[in-house]
């Protein structure tokens, strides 16, 4: 039997010095695409923003990104771009200029002691103080005040492998634009999910991906008309512990009802969510008051908000968005004290975005990354997203990804609430 020769070592040698060598030329060309920058939406064309951004697409609409503009946090500066072949839109990207103090990404915990000891493990407390004392500019293709893929589109019909190294050269010429204003050195495009595996590409312009903690998403049955279909679809344990919620938050004297004008209680949502907010481990940016009636405002069709309250005071709210026919559970609140008393107050709210994306008719609900155990309890399931990254200094990149390698994710748990034949 003939037996297959290895390539020779030296060969492989070759051969990796010659993609290396590919790699750092196509960094140093530019891509042949045109571009148009702008530091606000209304000043590129809306006729071809609109043409590569699908207006179900929630965090892409112009409405909507001009009330972002207008009511982000105050360390957020959005960026745009249109990428151009020849003169047909082929991409668009919204992205937000941020300062990163090193001291809200970087919570350090003692290393357990079954840690593999690599070098970057050793290096993790001298990351830690080098972390803890970072003033970053960091520019993020995405968005920072919500999670998955939000910040790209492409247009119909093209190969986005064929176009990625347009967005990368968007990037590198929002990136070289702002030199003025102070040097920004790491590049991060935001939660990439298994649907855009095309990203891969960005690994030739020297970004490598970080994997962050999942999404939890719901699938949603077309059969489920109702909340109440949604329950009957749940076993005989998980229906019960449904009802249980709705029966305690009814016994404790609560009120479940839909917001429809924010704008009057923007400071009393706004302590809800900053008690929620506050206990977080990574805070890059904090949402003034003025931000969710906005974008309720933008996009009224499409943005739900539901309060929970007792004896006229509001105890939690929950955000829902359309994003296309996937419905997102966003923003949550609630007071903690009410809640350490035992009432159910954030399952009941998560239940109430189950309802609005079924009343939306949507395929799936996304739920984030935070509390994986009761949004696994719900039956969603972990969808991996992934954080692309690219510091300008090619040694940061090695200790970055270290840095970040380091700190540890949450695993999903493996739950089935539902009947065997769903």
């Amino acid at each position: 039997m003939a037996v297959m020769a290895s390539p020779h070592p030296l060969k492989k040698v070759v051969s990796k010095i010659a993609e290396a060598r590919e790699r750092h030329e196509a960094r140093h060309r530019p891509s042949g695409f045109r571009f148009a920058l702008a530091e606000q939406i209304s000043a590129l064309n809306p006729a071809h923003w609109d043409r590569v951004a699908d207006q179900r697409r929630f965090f892409l609409r112009r409405s909507v990104l001009e009330a972002i503009e207008a009511h982000c946090p105050a360390n957020v500066s959005p960026r745009y771009a249109v990428v151009y072949q020849g003169i047909e839109p082929v991409a668009v990207v919204a992205a937000q200029l941020v300062d990163v103090a090193g001291s809200s990404v970087w919570k350090p915990e003692p290393a357990a002691p079954e840690r593999k000891r690599s070098l970057r493990a050793a290096l993790t407390p001298v990351a830690q103080k080098l972390a803890a004392g970072l003033e970053e500019r960091a520019l993020f293709a995405g968005n920072l005040m919500s999670w998955g893929f939000h910040g790209i589109a492409f247009a119909e019909g093209v190969d986005p492998k064929a176009v990625w190294p347009g967005i990368s050269e968007a990037l590198y010429r929002i990136r070289r634009a702002e030199k003025l204003a102070g040097q920004t050195d790491l590049v991060l495009v935001k939660d990439v999910t298994p649907n855009e595996a095309h990203a891969d590409v960005l690994r030739t312009y020297s970004y490598r991906p970080v994997e962050t903690e999942p999404n939890m998403v719901l699938t949603l049955q077309p059969t489920w008309k109702t909340h109440e279909d949604y329950l009957g679809a749940l076993d005989a344990k998980y229906r019960r512990k449904a009802r249980d919620i709705f029966k305690k938050m009814e016994a404790a004297g609560c009120v479940v009802e839909r917001l429809t004008d924010l704008a009057p209680h923007a400071d009393e949502l706004h302590a809800l969510y900053r008690s929620v907010q506050g206990k977080a481990a990574v805070k890059l940016v904090t949402l003034p008051p003025s931000f969710l009636p906005a974008l309720a405002a933008a996009a009224p069709d499409d943005f739900r908000c539901t309060v929970i309250r007792r004896e006229g005071r509001m105890l939690g709210f929950v955000t829902s968005l359309r994003d296309g026919d996937t419905a997102i559970g966003y923003y949550i609140g609630f007071d903690r004290e009410a809640a350490a008393e035992g009432l159910p107050i954030y399952l009941r709210l998560l239940h109430a975005t189950i309802s609005d994306a079924i009343a939306w008719r949507c395929s799936k609900l996304s739920l984030g990354r935070t509390a994986l155990e009761p949004k696994a309890g719900l039956g969603a399931l972990p969808e991996p997203m992934t954080v692309w990254l690219r510091h300008r200094i090619p040694a940061m990149n090695w200790l970055l990804r270290g840095m970040l390698d380091a700190v540890p994710h949450a695993e999903a748990p493996e739950r089935n609430p539902f009947k065997s034949n769903e």
